[in-house]
């Protein structure tokens, strides 16, 4: 060690260990998730699809740069696990690397939401998007600590990082806008609650070039709800915003001058399930067995649903991705559902996991696997098992700073 150096935090261990054959079935969830990924990128680009049909060989270009976030863990997920060599993963991660560096439109080092996977040019007028962009920087700074031996995805991580400009986000407010456009300039919405947002601020306080002031943290609002007894900070927003942040910054066993936000989020997902097993009155096929609801596709298209408080004209449907974006938090119950929905509902099933939702009341089953879904169930799945995504994002000195800066603690036992 270096003269002066600050000794690393030991991790804290995984939720698990899991017994053998849950531990069988979220190794075969894995290794399809990462199938996702690695077929579903750019030749060239290495940018991942949003979503693809599992039932055709339809190609679409539209890419997500959330979901190559999630790809590029996913990438380091897959090379700890042998699902694909060393070297091939090592080049796939270099190639999209240099690609976001050096050819991919960005606007003070933000990345339009959406773009075309084989040329990185910005589609549907999307927005330079700052939560989208956050994705797509924790998946690069997992690629640098992961790759740590391999200076050129070093040097490229750093580059695109400290690139961003935090500064422009917040010059005019510290409640950080959602995006920007060419068109319009800075969108109208505000990060100002409690949502998926904490890793923009994280990240943001972690810049040197660039950084957020440390009021930004502040800034934000933490409601508090209350849901059958239980208590916890959220927002009116779907489950997601519970896990996202979360796959990446390891919040365990730390507080901020607000909350421990690791075990506000198994209160908000126990609190979801019970608001689940309540709707059971309603619709039957919900159960300790079946529940979980998110942002996710339908019989009629993609909904904006879930709860508590009820939000979105819920119908039954069951969303995988929800229940197992939070196998870090509740891992038995979890454990519960994705073991029923495996073995109960084989059309729910595909090669590259399980679809993004289906309704069992309505006999409907989804022929799409959603980028963002496929990677939150396989990041959660990989730290409830071992902790790897938390342990190695970690080691980056922008997620420590940023933790720090913002105020967190040791939590007092």
């Amino acid at each position: 060690m270096m003269a002066g150096a600050q000794q690393q935090p030991q991790p804290s261990p995984a939720p698990g260990p899991f017994a053998e054959a849950d531990d069988q079935l979220l190794e075969e969830i894995e290794k399809r998730n990462f199938q996702f990924f690695w077929e579903q990128s750019g030749a060239q680009t290495g940018l991942i699809r949003d979503r693809c049909n599992t039932l055709t060989n339809e190609n679409a270009v539209v890419a997500s740069i959330a979901a190559t976030g999630f790809g590029l863990t996913a990438l380091c997920i897959g090379e700890r696990r042998g699902y694909m060599s060393a070297s091939d993963v090592r080049d796939r991660v270099l190639a999209t690397l240099r690609f976001l560096w050096k050819k991919m439109p960005t606007h003070r080092g933000f990345f339009y939401h959406f773009a075309d996977i084989n040329t990185g040019d910005r589609i549907w007028e999307s927005e330079v998007s700052s939560v989208d962009t956050a994705i797509l920087l924790c998946g690069i700074l997992t690629c640098r600590r992961h790759f740590d031996q391999h200076s050129e995805i070093s040097l490229l991580a750093y580059e695109i990082f400290n690139r961003v400009d935090w500064s422009w986000l917040s010059e005019d407010t510290s409640v950080l806008p959602h995006g920007w456009t060419p068109e319009f300039g800075f969108l109208p919405y505000r990060w100002d609650y409690y949502s998926e947002m904490m890793m923009i601020y994280l990240l943001g306080l972690g810049s040197l070039p660039h950084p957020l002031p440390t009021q930004a943290w502040t800034a934000w609002k933490r409601t508090n709800f209350e849901f059958d007894g239980i208590r916890y900070i959220g927002s009116f927003a779907p489950l997601f915003v519970h896990q996202y942040s979360q796959a990446w910054f390891d919040f365990r066993d730390k507080r901020d001058a607000y909350a421990d936000y690791f075990q506000n989020s198994i209160s908000a997902t126990d609190a979801h399930r019970k608001f689940c097993l309540e709707l059971a009155r309603q619709f039957p096929d919900y159960s300790e067995d079946l529940w979980g609801i998110s942002a996710s596709d339908s019989q009629k298209g993609y909904v904006i649903w879930g709860g508590p408080p009820m939000m979105g004209p819920i119908d039954g449907t069951v969303v995988p991705s929800a229940s197992a974006g939070s196998l870090p938090f509740v891992p038995q119950s979890v454990m519960r559902v994705l073991r029923n929905i495996k073995e109960h509902y084989p059309r729910a099933w595909t090669k590259y996991g399980f679809v993004n939702a289906f309704n069992p009341l309505k006999n409907w089953y989804d022929s799409d696997v959603v980028g963002i879904d496929t990677g939150i169930t396989m990041l959660m799945a990989e730290n409830a098992r071992t902790g790897f995504v938390w342990n190695t994002f970690m080691k980056n000195q922008e997620a420590q700073r940023g933790m720090d800066r913002a105020g967190f603690k040791k939590s007092q036992p």
